[in-house]
């Protein structure tokens, strides 16, 4: 049996895959408590934490990764919106050939897909969308003597790192004890997702490295904006005392003034007198704050799904909700996701699944292959139609991509399996005439039963005879110079064209089916 290994060539420990090793550690160096990297932020700071990563620490970068998810709501709305759009299409298998060893893994494959589970365990996969690299750990199930995955379990991306050597074979926080040095990933136990927003390292491919920046210059709009409208939102109080007041009356003047903010309620003797001054240019300063957090929202709206019209719209506009120009995500972007998750799943998942379950000596003749992607608008009637008369014509098509594209699986053995039904039996009976039989019409229709045969030769005998016939016919109608004058020749030569040949073979079929007939109704009889 061949050894297996991973894609980076590391051997399988199978003592690793029965138990979880990435979770976190009380003592060691995966602690589930985060950091918050994004208090205080600033241009320099940011750009020190982006430095830390390509250097091969990106533990600060994953912190700020998930804040920044977490305070800005457009940002998450986009990029939930991103990833919710591929984790909720159906995953389709296709089977590696129409070998009946294949499609039954194909079938097994489609079972597990089945389970109520994957459209989350999909969407934290698809986690990389925002951070670049997502891991999952795979924990496997081998108590009844057969490997299945049991779950897929997101795994916090601050316990892993990268080799210094190339800050691309990922590692291991602490070991699988968490305690020690960093490890490579053991094989077949880790998805590792990279979803690419650029080219590059994994860690600077993800879009919260791009929206970092625009994520910072943003909050730094909402902090002055925020204390814009506290300073010029309400006007200014301004108190007035007679001279001569004391310090009692000034007192109580301060708190109605400051109490009117909040109360909007006060009481002060006659003789003094409140003035309220307002900004005449509060709401042209207001609006530039405004302006300038929409402008940043419309660029990530950009990066995260390829365009504004449902995310930044406005009504009446181009992108109004109810102007359907735009999708969700643009379809490029979401065709681009749906196939780097459908490899991931394939090169981690199906294909260490397939070499546990059966060992990589049986699968030489190909794996099951998982298709992520939004049903193509196909006309099924257009598709069985055509497929039914190049089939008659000769053309050989695999049962197994009819069924995939009808969503069709494999009969299982003793289910009930729909057959032709004989238009005969759609006859109406006449008063107590028997019914037909569905069995023994299911038996006349197989190849093999006579009825068949004789049909088959009275078809060849016919044609040839037929042939004969249109040869003759083909010489006049060369010969003719126009339609009528061939109508005369045909009415003249017609008692001369011999066409005792067809007549000889309709005979002999006749006769045929008739003997098979009684063949059958002797044999009904008899049961």
């Amino acid at each position: 049996m061949s050894t297996l290994v991973d894609q980076y060539g590391n051997p399988l420990r199978k003592e690793v895959l029965t138990r979880e090793i990435a979770g976190p550690t009380l003592a060691g160096v995966r602690s589930p408590v985060s950091g918050y990297p994004a208090d205080g932020l600033t241009p320099v700071r940011l750009a020190d934490l982006l430095r830390e990563a390509d250097q091969g620490d990106p533990e600060r970068f994953f912190e700020l990764a998930e804040l920044i998810e977490e305070r800005d709501l457009h940002y998450v709305g986009v990029l939930s919106t991103r990833k919710r759009s591929v984790s909720q299409i159906d995953v389709t298998v296709e089977a590696a050939s129409d070998d009946a060893d294949d499609v039954a893994r194909a079938d097994m494959v489609r079972d597990w897909l089945k389970r109520d589970e994957l459209t989350d365990e999909m969407f934290d996969i698809l986690d990389a969308v925002g951070k670049g690299v997502s891991f999952t750990e795979i924990i496997w199930d081998s108590s009844e003597g057969h490997w299945v995955p049991e779950r897929l379990e997101w795994r916090d991306p601050r316990w892993f790192t990268f080799a210094r050597h190339d800050l691309r074979t990922p590692m291991l926080r602490g070991g699988e004890d968490g305690n020690g040095q960093n490890e490579p990933l053991p094989p077949f136990k880790f998805i590792q997702a990279t979803i690419k927003a650029k080219s590059g390292l994994p860690v600077r491919s993800g879009l919260a490295r791009i929206a970092a920046w625009a994520w910072m210059f943003k909050a730094f709009t909402q902090r002055d904006w925020a204390i814009f409208t506290q300073t010029y939102g309400q006007p200014v109080r301004v108190g007035k005392y007679l001279e001569g007041a004391n310090e009692d009356d000034k007192a109580t003047l301060f708190r109605a003034v400051a109490n009117i903010a909040g109360d909007c309620a006060a009481i002060i003797p006659h003789s003094m007198e409140i003035d309220f001054i307002s900004a005449d240019n509060l709401g042209t300063g207001a609006g530039i704050y405004e302006k300038r957090a929409d402008w940043l929202d419309r660029q990530i709206s950009k990066a995260v799904v390829g365009q504004t019209g449902t995310t930044d719209s406005k009504q009446g506009g181009l992108g109004d909700g109810g102007n359907r120009v735009h999708n969700d995500v643009r379809e490029d972007i979401e065709t681009a996701d749906c196939k780097a998750l459908a490899a991931t799943l394939n090169r981690d998942l199906i294909r260490p699944w397939m070499d546990l379950e059966f060992g990589p000596d049986r699968m030489r003749g190909g794996y099951p292959r998982l298709v992520i992607a939004r049903p193509d608008k196909e006309d099924l009637k257009q598709l069985t139609d055509s497929t039914d008369k190049f089939v008659r014509l000769g053309l050989e098509v695999e049962q197994s991509e009819v069924r995939d594209k009808l969503g069709f699986s494999e009969p299982k053995e003793g289910a009930k399996i729909l057959r032709p039904v004989d238009t005969r039996s759609l006859r109406p009976t006449e008063p107590g005439e028997a019914q037909p039989d569905p069995a023994l019409q299911a038996q006349q229709a197989t190849p093999d039963h006579p009825a068949m045969q004789i049909a088959e030769g009275m078809a060849q005998q016919g044609d040839a005879a037929v042939q004969d016939m249109a040869e003759q016919i083909e010489v006049m109608l060369n010969k003719a110079s126009d339609l009528g004058e061939f109508r005369a020749m045909l009415d003249a030569a017609w008692p001369d064209i011999d066409s005792s040949k067809l007549a000889q073979a309709l005979a002999g079929g006749l006769a045929a089916a008739q003997a098979a007939g009684m063949s059958d109704a002797e044999d009904e009889s008899a049961g």
